[in-house]
């Protein structure tokens, strides 16, 4: 029974802990008014426009071509040509049907729907062929349209003096709603691209937010700049796991440095086409001297392009977290077992108390095998009171891997972009997590006339 009770006080302690160290004395969230974006400007010069051109043609309705102009102001100008083409077709589908039916009603002289239950009966079985013709030229997502535009010619004009000026009308307004909002979308001013460039980002306090995503301005703007040409390398302590996860909607076209700069990993072959790693020999020598000192260590090795990590005993309750939110991930491969014989890891990992680890790091330091590594020591973000030490090869570095990337990709310059000062040339505030996106695209397109 007392044996029972130490277990929950035990098992209480590491929850309360675990709880502790999520707030990891997080600062009170403060509210901040999004700005208004390009879309919503975009969107407000596509009204206005349909406006001047109404007053050109006064028999046209001003209400169709915004509601056209608006539903093709999207994101990225090809998703705007396919809207565009979209609600094209859904409006001649629509159109069409409706000038049949009206044909028919006036030729059989059946009334309206609120006269007649059976003209209200036909036009509900009418939409069967409507959403049917758009299944048949596979343009399922025009259905929609499709069948707005036959019952606002049917239902609300169906008794006109001259319904049939109305379809053409409706064809009109939306065809110069269309027309606009793709002309709008895709109106850039004249721009230099600088190509020869390559730009090399930090990820955490630079372009992602307290949040692990992208402000869905950075991810429109950073998107569009990779598909004109930009070449970006996002740079992490990370393993390329969390990376992928984190970047899942950026098209990135280079690879990623990952690991400190120990590796570098292509995200779309999903291999590593760079490593660093640490000689069996010498990693043998830093395990022995974890060993005697007391201390756990998770081991991360790569094996044929998979992330594998070796771990033994917990002594804490962060190493645990660790290992229950990571093992969860598809591209970590936890074994509880000892480095194989022959395997070279990437880098050791060790968790503790800050002062123990602060103790072991200046003992690390003093030992002959130090000066084959890169020793880092470090407070934990997510554990209060916590440090990290992580040991890598002594080459692995952001600089070592942006000169591999410079001579193999023959780039004429490369630009890094971070949010620690002297460590980078462009430096980024980390409050201000669409700033990053801002002075890439600055440097990488700037406006003609410009002093760029």
């Amino acid at each position: 029974m007392a044996e029972q009770k130490t277990q929950e006080r035990c098992w209480k302690h590491r929850k309360n802990s675990r709880q502790l160290a999520q707030k990891k004395g997080s600062r009170p969230m403060q509210w901040k008014m999004p700005p208004i974006g390009l879309r919503i400007m975009k969107s407000a010069v596509g009204v206005l426009l349909c406006f001047l051109v109404s007053y050109l043609r006064p028999d046209g309705i001003v209400f169709y071509s915004q509601l056209a102009v608006l539903w093709c102001i999207m994101p990225y100008v090809s998703n705007s040509l396919e809207m565009g083409i979209q609600r094209t077709i859904g409006t001649m589908i629509g159109a069409a049907f409706g000038l049949i039916v009206l044909i028919g009603e006036q030729t059989a002289g059946i009334g309206n729907f609120q006269d007649n239950p059976v003209w209200a009966l036909i036009i509900s079985l009418c939409i069967i062929p409507v959403i049917y013709v758009t299944v048949l030229i596979n343009r399922k997502n025009a259905s929609y349209f499709s069948c707005v535009v036959f019952l606002s010619i049917v239902v609300n004009h169906g008794m006109d003096e001259n319904p049939y000026l109305f379809v053409l009308n409706r064809v009109l307004d939306t065809m110069i709603g269309i027309i606009l909002g793709v002309a709008i979308n895709s109106f850039r001013l004249p721009r230099k691209k600088h190509k020869e460039i390559l730009f090399i980002s930090d990820l955490d306090d630079t372009l992602v937010t307290v949040k692990e995503s992208l402000t869905p301005y950075s991810k429109v703007e950073l998107n569009r700049l990779l598909d004109d040409g930009a070449r970006l390398v996002i740079s992490t302590m990370r393993t390329p796991g969390s990376m992928v996860e984190v970047l899942s909607d950026i098209r990135l076209n280079m690879p990623v440095i990952a690991m400190d700069g120990a590796a570098l990993y292509d995200i779309g072959e999903k291999r590593f086409e760079y490593v660093y790693v640490i000689s069996h020999e010498t990693a043998e020598t830093v395990m022995e001297f974890i060993s005697e000192n007391h201390f756990h260590t998770f081991i991360t090795s790569i094996l044929e392009d998979m992330v594998v990590i070796y771990y033994g005993e917990f002594q804490n309750h962060a190493e645990e977290d660790i290992f229950a939110t990571m093992r969860k991930s598809p591209y970590r491969n936890y074994l509880k077992r000892k480095l194989p014989k022959g395997d070279t890891p990437v880098y050791f990992m060790l968790i503790g108390e800050m002062e123990e680890m602060r103790g072991f790091y200046e003992k690390l330091l003093c030992q002959d095998f130090a000066k084959r590594l890169k020793i880092l020591f470090y407070p934990s973000s997510d554990y209060k009171g916590y440090a990290y030490i992580k040991i890598y090869n002594k080459n692995a570095s952001k600089e070592n891997m942006a000169h591999y990337l410079k001579d193999t990709y023959s780039f004429e310059k490369v630009i890094t972009i971070g949010s620690e000062k002297g460590k980078c040339d462009v430096l980024i505030d980390k409050a201000d997590h669409n700033r990053m996106v801002k002075e890439m695209r600055r440097i990488y397109e700037p406006v003609i006339w410009s002093k760029n």
